[in-house]
């Protein structure tokens, strides 16, 4: 079987050839995003591998159909982009790698609070240039700070854990508890308690309906003053602009992202060389207590392999005509 990769960067060859290896199916790689205008690349392939900005939206379905696509291969945990129920009308089957990693992404927000609370990304490039001032620089212990975790699934379980480790008060909310993060002493608590009694939140949460702008204007009245906001979910967890203005008005103490609302414009590509014409984007760019990551939560060796292998293996158990929990239904 031939199998489409769109979005694909130099890593994903790397990884997906070595692991294929061990399937020996036919790869082929294309750096532009599926969209309705760009299937028609997989033509002569079986199966289409897409990321979190390619689009497989109706009419992209429809135009996949007809060239013969008839396997989704999402190398993400997330199916958001794809039209479930076109999907199913056409016997277009769908498949996603739900855990590759979640060790990765869970250290990747530790890391986004440790540089944006203590400021190492500035310092570091203050020696580079000679300033050994530390005007500006002041942090605060994350001991004895509480930490409130939106969501216990893996990443969040793995979250809590490490937050855990530095003192921290940990408390959380999602519609199913993790009994591990009790054991330890984690409490769950209504949205509205963790909102107000948390110096730091972190999300990980699925973006669904319910969960789409989870933090919005509303919501930000409910917030400890001078919070710390990090989201290594997805981006439409946030209604940006009205973090934007919380932070301008300061009600927001710090922000740190590795999603981002309308990151398929800009994330994954090298725009060094333009202008941002992406004004919310822009501004926060500006702040000296904002930072943001290009979505590379999931980037380690261990999580590209991962989700090489997995992918490469749904696509296996389809062709044995396998069940398997990673078919999204």
């Amino acid at each position: 079987m031939n199998i489409a990769f769109f979005s694909s960067r130099p890593y994903d060859e790397e990884y997906f050839r070595n692991a294929n290896k061990n399937y020996s199916y036919g790869l082929k790689f294309f750096d532009a995003k599926l969209t309705e205008e760009t299937a028609g690349l997989a033509k002569n392939c079986d199966a289409v591998c897409l990321f979190v900005n390619d689009h497989a939206d109706e009419k992209t379905l429809k135009c996949l159909s007809e060239i013969g696509i008839r396997v989704i291969l999402l190398r993400c945990a997330g199916y958001n982009n794809v039209d479930l129920s076109t999907a199913k009308k056409l016997n277009i089957k769908v498949f996603r790698v739900p855990a590759y990693s979640p060790h990765a992404v869970a250290e990747h927000a530790v890391a986004l609070i440790l540089t944006l609370n203590r400021k190492t990304h500035r310092a570091h490039m203050r020696v580079r240039e000679g300033n050994f001032s530390l005007h500006g620089l002041i942090g605060f212990d994350l001991f004895e700070k509480t930490v409130g975790v939106v969501g216990t699934g893996k990443i969040g379980e793995i979250f809590a854990k490490i937050m855990l480790g530095f003192g921290c008060k940990v408390i959380a909310t999602d519609v199913t508890p993790s009994p591990v993060l009790i054991s330890l002493g984690v409490k769950y608590v209504a949205k509205d308690v963790l909102f107000s009694s948390s110096d730091i939140i972190s999300l990980h949460l699925p973006l669904t309906k319910d969960s789409n702008h989870y933090i919005n204007e509303e919501t930000i009245k409910r917030l400890k003053p001078n919070v710390m906001l990090v989201n290594t979910g997805r981006g439409a967890l946030m209604d940006t602009k009205a973090v934007l203005h919380a932070l301008k008005n300061k009600r927001i103490g710090s922000l740190a992202l590795d999603v981002y609302e309308e990151e398929e414009n800009y994330f994954f590509d090298d725009h060094s060389d333009e202008a941002i014409n992406d004004d919310v984007l822009a501004r926060l760019m500006t702040f000296p207590n904002v930072l943001i990551t290009a979505h590379q939560a999931f980037l380690t060796t261990e999580a590209l392999e991962k989700i090489a292998l997995t992918t490469l293996n749904n696509l296996a158990d389809y062709e044995n005509k396998k069940s398997t929990v990673n078919e999204v239904n």
